[in-house]
């Protein structure tokens, strides 16, 4: 017994390194699947963003060159010598990387990539860029796969149901799909469209292409703007271009030409990142708008309740669409109507107007919220008003939040394209889905009926994807909604 007690300090003693009984090699066993997955993780993440590094960089930069250029804020000339700096940077799925926009010799291609035909290089491009989408998608999932199963402590939350119940709703997922798809074109606009929007469409005139000269049979010069008159869809003349094909100066166009002659998909997908842009802030000033006050009347009551009915039913009355045509109409040129083509003062018409709905919808969770022990806890040991909304009230709405912002941003973009449709929101020429069906209109039951058909096929299927995916949160968040039990999509509206 006495040698026995005499062991247990030497052995106390020793360091994790020091052990002979074999636990320093368990405890570097255990060390190495912790860090090794992590640093691949990382080099995984650090590889992904060094290729589409300058691309990103650009698109900040673009915004806020917008910004401070419409506002006539300082620093606008150093913001447009980055915008131009940022643009030389190389990116693998870049343009200039794989390039789409060559001329016919009479025997081959040139200028295009590996000498392919202008469809297949574009064509690979854009699988290339949308395979990067899905691969940052993965790492994304991949990382918090390795957080939950290292380094979170507890073995369960309740957030590893919700993410289960929407990893098996089809319907959410299909919308999940369709949103990122969305996403991926907005961001990666510039790369996408089969030309860029100066040469298309802002300088057209300024821009020279080659092209195969059939009748001289010879490689000739011609400004673009002149080929676009070339190349219009006017109803059934034989000078319309229809989806995936050629014009007669060798450019392809996957969704075909305008009535002024000009790329159809690269008008759709520039506009695509107006819709977003424009959709994501006025969806965030509304969520933040509404969370905040729906948060302060659960907790103050009263008054204070009634007083923000009184001001959401005021507001709630006002007639929408008259408002946003005196207020784009009196703010036109004003400094907030110049920021990124009027798509600024779009969002926050929307912000000011939406927000009640947002805000009803959240009133009832708060106040039941507030009604809980935790609170009267948190009160009674003196945490401030403000830390106790922040902290035990804000995440018992936050998942009322995701639910209703996602349902919000279809509305928000439908909205936006109705609006362009009717001449208002976005300045022309600035590029909009709603513009491109207004533009085609008069085109419906002709030859170039894909003017307006395509753009609104892709505002409805865009506005289904958010719907869908704002089902698919809801059911996952709350399982006892009707359409988690039934097993189907569920209803727009309520969580």
């Amino acid at each position: 017994m006495a040698g026995a007690h005499e062991s247990q300090p030497a052995d106390a003693a020793d360091g994790p390194g020091e052990r002979t009984d074999g636990s320093a090699q368990t405890t570097e066993s255990t060390v190495i699947p912790t860090e090794s997955p992590t640093l691949v993780w990382l080099a995984l993440g650090a590889g992904l963003f060094a290729l589409e590094a300058g691309a990103l960089v650009h698109f900040i930069v673009s915004i806020l060159g917008d910004g401070l250029a419409a506002a006539s804020l300082p620093g606008t000339g150093f913001v447009a010598g980055l915008q131009t700096a940022t643009a030389e940077i190389p990116t693998l799925l870049s343009r200039e990387t794989i390039p789409n926009g060559g001329y016919w010799t009479g025997s081959r291609w040139v200028g295009t990539f590996m000498g392919f035909r202008p469809d297949v290089a574009w064509a690979i491009r854009a699988a290339l860029i949308y395979g990067y989408a899905f691969a940052v998608g993965g790492w994304a999932i991949l990382g918090y796969r390795l957080y939950r199963r290292e380094y979170r402590v507890a073995d369960w939350t309740p957030r590893d149901d919700v993410i289960d119940r929407f990893r098996s709703h089809g319907w959410g997922i299909f919308g999940l799909v369709v949103v990122w798809m969305f996403v991926v074109m907005a961001v990666f606009a510039p790369a996408l469209g089969p030309t860029t929007v100066d040469k298309n469409m802002r300088n057209s005139y300024a821009n020279e292409m080659s092209y195969w000269d059939t009748e001289g049979e010879s490689v000739e010069t011609i400004l673009v703007g002149d080929a676009n008159l070339a190349s219009q869809s006017r109803g059934d003349s034989d000078d319309r271009v229809l989806p995936m094909q050629y014009d007669d100066f060798g450019r392809f166009h996957p969704f075909g030409t305008l009535p002024t002659g000009r790329d159809l998909f690269t008008f759709i997908a520039v506009g695509s990142r107006i819709s977003l842009v424009i959709g994501l802030l006025s969806v965030g000033l509304s969520a933040g708008l509404a969370a905040s006050l729906a948060l302060i009347g659960a907790y103050y009551k009263g008054r204070v309740d009634l007083g923000m009915v009184l001001i959401s039913d005021a507001i709630m009355a006002m007639p929408q669409l008259l408002l946003l045509i005196m207020l784009t109409t009196v703010l036109a040129d004003t400094w907030v109507g110049g920021l990124y083509s009027g798509g600024f003062l779009l969002a926050l018409i929307f912000a000011f107007t939406d927000w009640t709905y947002m805000w009803r919808s959240l009133r009832g969770p708060a106040l039941q919220v507030a009604e809980r022990q935790w609170i009267d806890a948190a009160e009674s040991f003196g945490q401030r008003p403000r830390t106790i909304m922040r902290k035990h009230m804000l995440p018992y709405v936050t998942g009322y939040l995701l639910i209703y912002g996602s349902m919000t941003l279809g509305g928000a973009i439908i909205a936006i394209a109705g609006l362009s449709f009717l001449g208002l929101g976005v300045a022309p020429p600035t590029p909009e889905w709603g513009r491109a069906i207004n533009l085609g209109q008069d085109y419906v039951t002709t030859g170039s009926w894909h003017i307006s058909l395509l753009p609104g096929v892709l505002i409805t299927l865009v506005v289904t994807g958010f719907n869908a995916l704002g089902d698919g949160i809801r059911d996952a968040i709350d399982p006892r909604s009707d359409s988690a039990n039934e097993g189907a999509a569920g209803r727009g509206g309520g969580a």
